[in-house]
């Protein structure tokens, strides 16, 4: 496997959600939590936030001035450029391993640094991860990122249902193609439960797709001709290309089964490495759907990443 190693310059922790983080030298990095001590950590994705120390030296060349933990970093290294890495890269740090789950991330609001540099490099540089095998972490420990080899199509669910979201229906078919996504060897990165508001939508899937760099979105409900069905129109204001011949062969395949398949509309398109596909909304047609897609978009997805040739197969 290839590999790359660097040093950790700073460990940095804030104990309180919305101050600056500050260096304390060395922290147990566990699992459950991410960074002991750290108010950010929790049972997520972004469990531990880390920056190149070379890029933080790039920034303070031009006058910024910052201290470790000013982007709200946690661990910060020199001689790793993690931007540059895929999501799913293992960084193997002491008897600690994290596993990168993020690159980049939305600035909501502009920090200090932004309001005196008019730039921050936290956005566009800054990774994220989770914790896979306890350990501490110190200062001066040397960090070892080994690219994988062979990385399993990643996927996120979005479920789109206003009584959903208010609890007052139960989600059956998002656990539906989770289930039918890792028997087919996906695996399930995200899986979200939003209300049929467009820019909420549109906002899933740009993280989805830009940040969590997931290989395949599938959408379910949202495609009919209420007025709070949206998801198409989500869909195709982040779309960067067309695929249209997958929401195509969805209604041409439920045309048979029912007339209603008409109605849908369903939209597939591709956002940088991603390939987004909106399903139905009922659980019925979800499963009819997905098990008539799921052997055919493998091969798409794996030809977007560069994984497979254009070749035509005989079938």
């Amino acid at each position: 496997m290839a590999a790359l190693t660097g040093i950790v310059r700073a460990v940095c922790i804030s104990d309180i959600r919305g101050i600056q983080k500050h260096d304390i030298g060395s922290a147990r990095l566990s699992p459950d939590w991410g960074l002991a001590g750290d108010a950010h950590g929790g049972n997520w994705h972004r469990q531990v936030s880390l920056l190149s120390y070379d890029k933080v030296q790039d920034f303070n060349a031009r006058g910024a001035g910052v201290d470790h933990g000013a982007f709200g970093e946690n661990l910060v290294v020199e001689g790793i450029d993690f931007r540059q890495l895929p999501v799913g890269t293992l960084l193997h740090c002491g008897e600690a391993t994290l596993e990168l789950t993020q690159i980049g991330k939305e600035c909501h609001s502009h920090c200090q640094i932004y309001h005196k540099m008019g730039d921050c490099i936290m956005p566009r540089e800054g990774v994220f991860a989770k914790v896979i095998k306890e350990g501490v972490v110190k200062t001066g420990d040397v960090m070892t990122a080994v690219l994988p080899e062979n990385r399993p199509l990643r996927a996120g669910i979005i479920t789109l249902s206003d009584k959903g979201f208010r609890g007052e229906r139960q989600d059956a078919s998002g656990p539906l193609i989770a289930e039918m996504l890792a028997a087919a060897g996906y695996q399930v990165a995200a899986s979200l439960l939003l209300p049929d508001e467009q820019d909420k939508i549109e906002n899933a899937l740009k993280d989805l797709a830009d940040r969590q760099r997931v290989d395949l979105i599938l959408t379910t409900g949202g495609t009919g001709f209420s007025r709070r069905d949206v998801t198409p129109e989500a869909t195709l204001a982040v779309a960067e290309r067309q695929a249209p011949g997958i929401a195509e062969a969805i209604r041409s395949f439920s045309l048979a089964i029912t007339g209603r398949a008409m109605l849908s509309r369903a939209a597939s398109v591709i956002r940088k490495d991603t390939v987004i596909v909106n399903l139905p909304g009922s659980p019925k047609a979800v499963r009819e759907s997905l098990a008539y897609i799921l052997p055919h978009l493998a091969h798409g997805i794996e030809i977007l990443r560069g994984d497979a040739s254009e070749c035509a197969a005989k079938e």
